[in-house]
């Protein structure tokens, strides 16, 4: 895995949402010279340090392409989608999913949790969940594409309703 970031690479940071290498440092402990990445975080506003050994075991790593929106695309449009009918079994399987950072097994969650929710309601924690894997599909396309946010809703909006899907209305409680 290379993780060869620079000032100013668009990163994503699984837990946090993406960012932006604002610094590359180094200190010193005892003989030990320590480099790492400074983050920015842009949902947050937050600053997060990851030290260059960390990195992997985070999994830092960059904004996706271009090719791979048209990837994601194609799975709210037309991938397969099985859930488990167990519930537990179904959080856990896309808890797991959500926590690779990958951008393709967050929208095949997003799909398949609005698949679900055409059947039967969400619970709370899979509300919750969809809500999460929504905002990492708009935050991390929008910065890919150089786009705006609400523009990209627009693009899954239109991907998930040629699969017949579409987004549950947020309402108030949620």
């Amino acid at each position: 895995m290379n993780h060869d970031f620079h000032i100013g690479d668009k990163v994503v940071y699984p837990n946090h949402g993406v960012g932006v290498v604002e610094q590359i440092s180094s200190r010193t402990i005892g003989s030990m010279v320590e480099k790492f990445y400074m983050l920015h975080i842009k949902s947050s506003n937050l600053k997060v340090t990851v030290p260059f050994h960390n990195v992997e075991a985070v999994g830092l790593r960059r904004v996706i392409r271009s090719a791979d929106i048209i990837q994601i695309l194609e799975i709210l449009t037309d991938g397969k989608c099985e859930s488990h009918t167990d519930w537990k079994f179904r959080f856990k399987e896309n808890s797991e999913k959500m926590r690779t950072g990958s951008l393709l097994e967050v929208a095949a969650v997003l799909k398949s949790l609005l698949v679900l929710n055409q059947t039967k309601s969400l619970s709370f924690r899979e509300k919750k969940m969809l809500e999460r894997a929504r905002y990492l599909l708009v935050s991390e396309m929008a910065m890919a594409k150089n786009v705006e946010e609400n523009e990209v809703e627009g693009l899954l909006t239109r991907a998930l309703a040629k699969a017949k899907l579409k987004f549950p209305e947020v309402t108030a409680d949620a």
